[in-house]
C-alpha cells in the first residue's frame, strides 16, 4: 500500500503538507508527525506544513503553520492527510503542486489526488502514517512519535473508539519507545479552566432530546457572539457535553456560523455517516460532520437521526 508513496516522498525536494481545515489532534498529529519523520530520514528535504489555525490543538509542539508563496509548489509534492473530502482540504494551493498524493483513514468517498492511500479500519490517519513508517523501517524522533501518539489518542477517543484495536496499541507502543512524555500530553488534552467547565454546564443544560432519544443542542449565531467563544469552540468543543447519557446513542450539536448551520455528529452505536455524506458532509461511522445552509435543513438532518435511532433498536 505504501510502496509507490514512499518512492515519491524519496523523489522531491520540496513537500508540503495540508489537512483538513479546524483541524483536530489527529489533523495536526499527521502533518507534524511526517514533517519531522521525513526531516529525519531525509535532512536535505524541504517540508512545510500549511492549513488554518491549530486552535484548541495549539498546545501541540510546531504547529505554528508556515507562510509560503504560490511559488512554493512548483516541482513540489503535495501531501493531504486525514481529509476524506477535496473541499475539506485547508488551503487548496495543493492543485498547484507537480504530485499530489493523499493518506487518510475516513470513510472512502472518491479519488483525489494522483495517489492515495486510504483505510477506514485505522483508528487514526497518525496510525496509518505510524505504519508506514514502521514498515519502511524509518528512524523515529521524539518530535514524530509525540506527535503521531497524540492524533492516535484524540481520534480513538482515548483508545475507547471501536475503531482502536491490537494494532493500535502496538504502533502506539513503537511509538512510546521514543521516550516521549505521555503524562504531559493528557495533561494539556484533559486540562480545562473553571469558565469552560462552566460554560460545558450551561451548554449540557441546553441539550433537548427527539422522541427516540437522539440528543441535540442549537446555537444561533447571536447566541454565539455573546459567548466570546471561537466557533470551533462551540460546535467541535461542546457537542461532547452530551457524551455518555444513558438511554442516548446518537447526539448533534447545530452551530449557526458563516452563513450556515456547523452540525457535529456523534454516535455511541448507530453509523451516522450517511446521514452526514446525505447533508455534504463526511467523516467515520460515529464521528461525523457536515454544514448545512440552514436552520430547516438541520431539523431535516435531526428527524432522520431519530428515524436512524428508531430503526436501530
Amino acid at each position: 500500500m505504501f510502496d509507490a508513496i514512499l518512492q515519491e516522498i524519496q523523489n522531491f525536494d520540496t513537500i508540503i503538507l495540508h489537512r483538513h481545515s479546524r483541524p483536530d489532534g489527529d489533523a495536526l498529529g499527521s502533518q507534524v508527525g511526517l514533517k519531522h519523520l521525513i526531516l529525519e530520514n531525509f535532512p536535505s528535504k524541504t517540508v512545510y506544513t500549511v492549513g488554518d489555525e491549530a486552535g484548541f490543538y495549539g498546545f501541540m509542539a510546531d504547529t505554528l503553520m508556515d507562510e509560503i508563496p504560490d511559488s512554493a509548489y512548483q516541482g513540489a509534492l503535495a501531501m493531504i492527510l486525514d481529509c476524506g473530502g477535496q473541499h475539506l482540504v485547508s488551503d487548496d494551493r495543493w492543485k498547484l503542486a507537480a504530485r499530489t498524493i493523499r493518506l487518510d483513514h475516513h470513510l472512502y468517498t472518491g479519488c483525489f489526488t494522483d495517489l492515495e492511500a486510504i483505510d477506514s479500519s485505522f483508528e487514526s490517519c497518525c496510525g496509518l502514517i505510524t505504519l508506514m513508517a514502521k514498515t519502511a523501517d524509518w528512524k523515529l524522533n521524539k518530535m514524530a512519535a509525540q506527535s503521531l501518539y497524540t492524533g492516535m489518542v484524540t481520534d480513538s477517543g482515548r483508545f475507547r473508539y471501536d475503531s482502536t484495536t491490537a494494532r493500535t496499541f502496538a504502533l502506539a507502543a513503537w511509538l512510546m519507545e521514543a521516550g516521549f512524555d505521555t503524562n504531559a500530553i493528557y495533561r494539556d488534552l484533559y486540562a480545562d479552566d473553571f469558565e469552560n467547565k462552566a460554560r460545558k454546564a450551561q451548554f449540557l443544560l441546553k441539550t433537548r432530546f427527539t422522541p427516540n432519544r437522539v440528543a441535540w443542542i442549537y446555537t444561533t449565531e447571536a447566541e454565539l457572539e455573546s459567548l466570546n467563544m471561537s466557533t470551533f469552540a462551540v460546535s467541535r468543543g461542546m457537542v461532547n457535553t452530551m457524551a455518555d447519557i444513558r438511554g442516548t446513542d446518537i447526539w448533534v450539536n447545530f452551530t449557526e456560523a458563516d452563513g450556515g448551520v456547523l452540525c457535529e455528529l456523534r454516535s455511541a452505536g448507530p453509523n451516522i455517516n450517511p446521514i452526514a455524506v446525505k447533508y455534504g458532509g463526511g467523516g467515520h461511522a460515529k464521528a461525523s460532520g457536515a454544514k448545512v445552509a440552514d436552520r430547516e435543513t438541520a431539523m431535516a438532518m435531526l428527524a432522520d437521526l431519530d428515524k436512524l435511532t428508531g430503526e436501530s433498536r
